[in-house]
């Protein structure tokens, strides 16, 4: 659904683009789809729209947290403890007194 959308604007932005009829057709297609956008029919499909978005998100969150904390939880198991040296990396050892 997002990629028809992205390439009706796409295609209707190139027509503008494209077309000897510049400004007046811009505004010609401007008004026209502003007086679709307000239709009350397409702006009750957009409200049932988000209501629904609205309730789905709500219905899955508890869900998506469970996922979440499970994969945070499995990836902490196996993560291999850090390896304790007893001489540094570069293999030299140090006393541990200060020289004078």
């Amino acid at each position: 659904m997002k990629a028809k959308s992205a390439f009706v604007v796409g295609a209707a932005l190139g027509y503008v683009l494209g077309t000897r009829a510049g400004r007046a057709r811009y505004e010609q297609i401007k008004g026209w789809t502003s007086s679709l956008w307000h239709d009350p029919r397409v702006q009750s499909r957009v409200d049932d729209l988000e209501t629904g978005a609205a309730q789905f998100a709500k219905e899955q969150a508890g869900a998506l947290k469970d996922k979440a904390v499970d994969a945070v939880k499995s990836t902490l198991s196996r993560t291999p403890e850090p390896e304790v040296r007893s001489t540094p990396p570069d293999g030299t050892t140090r006393s541990g007194s200060l020289g004078g």
